[in-house]
C-alpha cells in the first residue's frame, strides 16, 4: 500500500473525557464493526477496564476509510499508566487530545501534550461531549487557544455519545496529520511497542513497522535480545480480532506471532530487523521505566511460590511498566518485591494476578525507594523497610520529589494548599487558565501523595480538582523504621518507613486499625509499635471469654474463683506454648494502607 494513504494516530486526553467512547463512533462511522457486533467501550476487552470504566491498556485497532488506512490506538487516562500512553505516541505520527467539553483542561490533558509535544505529533484538538447540558464550547475553546497556542478554527467539537462532529473528524484527521515516511526499500525495522503471551502461539508483539517489510515465514532478529526466529504470522489488529495478512507493510500497524516460549527474548521497546552481517541501527525505542512505589507481592499459601512467578512473568510481558524481583519475608515466605507506578497500578496488578492466574495474595504496605548514605561512603537505594540498615551505619538518608500539577476551580483552591501544607508541599506558582480554573504548582515528597492523597484531593474539591506529577530529585529526610508486633511478634507486612515526628501519630494509627480489624482470639493479643525495641503505641484485644461458671449455681464464691484462675492459667499456658499464633486477614495488610483512619 502507498504510505501516503495510511494515517497512524492515537488518541489522548484525561481519565473519563470521553477517549473509548469517541473510538466506538470512529469504529461505528468507518464500518469497521458490524452493527450486530457493537458495543460499548468495544477496545476495552479487559473484564477489569469494563467494571472500572476505565481503560487499563492500550489498544490498536485498523481502520478504513476513503481509500485510506488509519491505524488508531486508544489508551489510557489514569496518570499511573503514562507509561502506555508514551508507548503509544512513539508509534504513529499525531494525535488527538480529546478534552471534556464540560470539565475542560485537567492535569493529565497537560502531561499528555507535553508527552505528545516531544514525540513531534501533529496535534488535533477536539472538545468532546458537546451534547451535556452543561457543555461550554466558548470557554473551552479559549481554554485550549491558551493552552496550545492554536487558532479557535483548528479546535473541532465533537460528541463521543451521538457521533456529531467525528465525520469531520475522520476528514481532520486525512487532511492534517501527517503519512509515514519509512523507506520500503531499506532493510526492516520495526518498533515492538505492546506484547502479550498467547498459551498455543507463544509471545505475540504488536509493532509499527518503519522501514522495509515484515513477510510471513520469513526470518527476523531481535536487536537488543539476539532471539532470531521465524514469523509464525503476520496481521492486523481490527475491533473483530486479529485479521492475519502476507505483509505488514512499510508505515503499517499491525501484530506478528513469534513462537517463543522464553518471555524475556521479546522486549517491548526492541527494533525487529532480518538477520544480516551488519545490522541496522536500533530504533530510539522508550525511556526506561522508573518505578515510583514499591510492595511486596507474596502467595497466601507459600505452595503458589512458582506459579506465582509464572504469573508475574506472563504478566510483565503484557505490563511493561512493572518492575519486580524475588524477596523473603520470615512471616510472609517468598514473594516479590514489585516497582509499580501509583497505588492504582497496585491495585490493577492484585486484581488481574488473583483473577487472570487464580492466586489469593498478600500485599504488603507500599514505599518509596530511599537512597541511604552510609557512614563508610558507599551508598544503597532500598525499596523495603526490612532493608534499612542498623541506624549507627547510617550517615543521612535520602527521599525522592515529584513536581505536581493540580488544575481546579479557583474556589477550591485555599483548603487544596492546606492540604499540600499538611503534606509537606513547598509552592512554586499558580497559573490561571481562562475562566474560573487554575493550575497549581507545588514540590512535594513522593512518599505523601502515593497511599490516599488522590482521594483526599478528589474529596475536598467535590471532585472536581485533577492531578498529575512526575519525577524531580532526591532529598534528605530524616525517615525512621517503624515495626509493629502483633501478639509480641513482629510482623514485617506492617513494616514502613515514616517521618521522625510523625512515627508515634503513625503507630497509634496502625494500632488502632489492628485493633478494630483482627479478630479476637481466647487470648489476649498485644498490638505494639516500636521504633528500634522502644514501644511508642501500643493496644489490647482482649480474649473472647467462656463462661466456665454456667454449670454452677449458688454455693461459695471460691468456687467460681478457682474455675475462673484455671482458665485463666490456661490462657497464659496457651500463649507461652505458642498456640497463640494470630492469623491475620489479607484485608487487614489493605486497611493499614491508608493514611488517615
Amino acid at each position: 500500500m502507498d504510505q501516503s494513504h495510511i494515517r497512524n494516530f492515537c488518541i489522548i486526553a484525561h481519565i473519563d473525557h470521553g477517549k473509548s467512547t469517541l473510538s466506538d463512533r470512529l469504529l461505528e462511522m468507518t464500518g469497521s464493526v458490524d452493527a450486530r457486533n457493537m458495543k460499548a467501550q468495544i477496545l476495552d476487552s479487559m473484564d477489569l477496564e469494563r467494571e472500572k470504566g476505565i481503560t487499563i491498556k492500550l489498544a490498536p485497532a485498523r481502520m478504513v476509510y476513503k481509500d485510506h488506512t488509519l491505524n488508531l490506538i486508544d489508551t489510557p487516562g489514569h496518570v499511573d499508566f503514562t507509561y502506555e500512553v508514551s508507548r503509544s505516541l512513539a508509534a504513529v505520527e499525531g494525535a488527538i487530545l480529546l478534552v471534556d467539553a464540560s470539565q475542560g483542561v485537567q492535569a493529565q490533558t497537560i502531561g499528555n501534550l507535553y508527552l505528545a509535544m516531544e514525540e513531534n505529533l501533529e496535534i488535533i484538538p477536539v472538545l468532546n461531549k458537546i451534547d451535556l447540558p452543561n457543555a461550554d464550547v466558548p470557554a473551552r475553546t479559549a481554554e485550549l487557544v491558551q493552552l496550545i497556542g492554536c487558532k479557535p478554527e483548528e479546535i473541532l467539537a465533537v460528541s463521543g455519545k451521538t457521533g456529531e462532529g467525528v465525520p469531520e473528524l475522520l476528514e481532520a484527521i486525512i487532511k492534517r496529520i501527517p503519512c509515514p515516511t519509512g523507506d520500503i526499500s531499506a532493510p526492516v525495522r520495526a518498533l515492538i511497542f505492546d506484547s502479550f503471551y498467547d498459551d498455543y502461539r507463544g509471545v505475540m508483539a504488536y509493532v509499527r513497522v518503519v522501514d522495509g517489510a515484515i513477510e510471513k515465514g520469513k526470518r527476523i532478529k531481535m536487536i537488543a535480545t539476539g532471539f532470531d526466529i521465524q514469523v509464525l504470522e503476520t496481521g492486523a489488529v481490527t475491533p473483530n480480532g486479529l485479521k492475519g495478512v502476507q505483509t505488514l507493510e512499510c508505515g503499517q500497524i499491525g501484530y506478528i506471532v513469534t513462537g517463543l516460549k522464553e518471555i524475556n527474548g521479546c522486549r517491548v521497546g526492541d527494533t525487529i530487523t532480518v538477520p544480516a552481517e551488519h545490522l541496522p541501527n536500533a530504533l530510539p525505542g522508550y525511556k526506561e521505566v522508573k518505578p515510583m512505589v514499591f510492595a511486596g507481592v507474596f502467595p497466601e499459601e507459600g505452595d503458589d511460590f512458582n506459579r506465582l512467578r509464572e504469573s508475574m512473568e506472563r504478566l510483565k510481558l503484557n505490563d511493561s511498566a512493572l518492575v519486580y524481583e524475588s524477596e523473603h519475608s520470615p512471616a510472609l515466605g517468598f514473594g516479590f518485591r514489585c516497582g509499580l507506578l501509583g497505588m492504582l497500578h497496585l491495585e490493577i496488578l492484585k486484581a488481574r494476578l488473583e483473577r487472570e492466574f487464580h492466586i489469593d495474595l498478600v500485599v504488603t504496605v507500599p514505599s518509596v525507594a530511599y537512597e541511604v548514605y552510609l557512614r563508610n561512603g558507599t551508598n544503597i537505594r532500598i525499596k523495603s523497610p526490612l532493608e534499612l540498615p542498623d541506624p549507627s551505619l547510617i550517615e543521612y538518608v535520602k527521599e525522592p520529589w515529584v513536581k505536581i500539577d493540580i488544575v481546579s476551580p479557583t474556589e477550591y483552591i485555599g483548603v487544596i494548599m492546606q492540604l499540600l501544607q499538611e503534606r509537606r508541599g513547598i509552592y512554586e506558582t499558580t497559573e490561571y487558565l481562562s475562566g474560573d480554573r487554575a493550575i497549581l504548582h507545588y514540590q512535594i515528597p513522593l512518599a505523601m501523595i502515593i497511599v490516599d492523597f488522590y482521594d483526599k484531593l478528589k474529596s475536598i474539591s467535590a471532585g472536581y480538582a485533577s492531578l498529575n506529577y512526575e519525577l524531580i530529585d532526591y532529598r534528605e529526610a530524616d525517615v525512621v523504621k517503624l515495626d509493629m508486633m502483633v501478639a509480641e511478634e513482629p510482623v514485617d507486612a506492617f513494616s514502613t518507613l515514616v517521618y521522625r515526628d510523625e512515627a508515634e501519630r503513625a503507630g497509634r494509627r496502625i494500632a488502632k486499625v489492628l485493633k478494630e480489624t483482627i479478630p479476637r482470639q481466647n487470648f489476649v493479643i498485644k498490638l505494639q509499635a516500636s521504633i528500634g525495641g522502644k514501644v511508642v503505641a501500643s493496644e489490647r484485644i482482649s480474649a473472647m471469654r467462656k463462661d466456665v461458671t454456667a454449670g454452677l449455681y449458688g454455693g461459695d464464691v471460691t468456687r467460681k474463683r478457682k474455675l475462673l484462675d484455671k482458665q485463666k492459667k490456661g490462657k497464659a499456658r496457651m500463649a507461652a506454648m505458642g498456640k497463640g499464633k494470630v492469623n491475620i486477614p489479607t484485608d487487614v495488610y489493605l486497611k493499614v494502607l491508608k493514611r488517615d483512619s
